[in-house]
């Protein structure tokens, strides 16, 4: 069985194995640097829909369905899906995931929601309660700008803290298996709010709550940031990075040279207007499902510290003028099988 170590964190005794995955991105994300690693582009960001939240769901389907044919499975033979997104009630998701009958668990974690998705699906297979599952999420610039701040045709002045939601998905299987990408551990992030209240910089207000997480790991287990290739955050930006830095160098730890963050990497920010970089579900879902994994997998990377990064906002929140709490999950992924206890 699992075993906990510490206050937070949790080591897998089997050999979780995320067996396959599948990314899809927006027009805008093709045009970036990591463009060529995605399963499929969409030229007009509709993905053949009439509206831009069919457009997200659709998106959803397509990850998925990716993910299960590289599998060589069919959607039945899943005990079950978890996924969230960004929107009210996670229609996202729920509509993009419905007419494949699969069980499904809805869950919200906001930007951190393919790490809990994954941190969630690993911890039931590690116990037996899943045979094979599925994490999955996405986000849409378009859907998100509407619910969040303003429509498009609006025209509102972005600041320079800002980031651009990524239109993207992510999907990967989850199940006891002997190839890597394997999850040897999960750490479970708590929920820290510093006071930011600013909806346009989603970087100071996720950062704490990504330092407290790895933090916490490292506590844990003892292990430092030279044990691993890669400490991965979701989107945290140009700001949240610095801070997240800025943090870890008063506990005389440099994080600097492992440190690495979707939300810096998705998109060119010399040549594409992205303020302070991505965000969105979808921004570490299709980095982690397009490029990390399959460096992995391929070897060329052996261990990497995945921390996708959330702020538990609502429209209704911000505009009472409320904090922004935020939230990170933790999945240790490596290329080395865990050895059974």
């Amino acid at each position: 069985m699992s075993v906990r170590i510490g206050g937070a964190t949790i080591a897998l005794e089997n050999a979780v194995s995320l067996s396959a995955f599948a990314a899809v991105g927006g027009k805008k994300e093709g045009e970036g640097p990591y463009g060529g690693f995605y399963d499929y582009i969409d030229a007009d960001d509709y993905f053949g829909q009439s509206s831009f939240e069919l457009a997200e769901s659709a998106m959803q389907g397509l990850a998925f369905q990716n993910a299960v044919e590289k599998r060589g499975v069919e959607p039945k033979d899943l005990s079950m899906i978890i996924g969230g997104d960004l929107l009210d009630q996670c229609i996202g998701t729920s509509f993009g995931v419905r007419d494949f009958s699969v069980p499904f668990f809805g869950i919200y974690g906001a930007c951190s929601t393919i790490s809990e998705g994954i941190s969630l699906g690993s911890l039931l297979t590690d116990s037996g309660a899943s045979k094979l599952c599925a994490a999955i999420t996405s986000s849409h610039f378009c859907t998100a700008e509407r619910q969040y701040r303003f429509p498009l045709e609006y025209g509102g002045q972005r600041t320079p803290t800002s980031q651009w939601t990524a239109t993207a998905s992510g999907a990967v299987i989850i199940e006891k298996g002997e190839a890597p990408p394997f999850v040897r551990a999960v750490t479970v992030g708590t929920i820290v709010d510093k006071g930011v209240t600013d909806a346009n910089n989603m970087g100071a207000a996720m950062a704490p709550a990504a330092y407290s997480t790895i933090k916490r790991f490292f506590d844990d287990t003892g292990f430092s940031p030279e044990n691993f290739d890669a400490i991965v955050t979701g989107d945290l930006g140009n700001v949240g990075s610095r801070l997240l830095c800025e943090l870890f160098e008063r506990d005389g730890v440099s994080l600097r040279e492992k440190h690495l963050d979707c939300g810096r990497m998705i998109f060119d920010q010399n040549a594409q207007d992205v303020h302070a970089g991505g965000s969105g579900c979808g921004c570490a879902a299709s980095m982690l499902c397009g490029y990390f994994l399959p460096e992995i997998k391929a070897g060329r990377m052996k261990n990497i510290l995945f921390a996708a990064t959330g702020a538990l906002l609502s429209p209704t929140s911000s505009q009472q003028g409320m904090s922004i709490p935020g939230i990170a999950h933790l999945a240790w992924i490596s290329s080395d099988r865990p050895q059974n206890r």
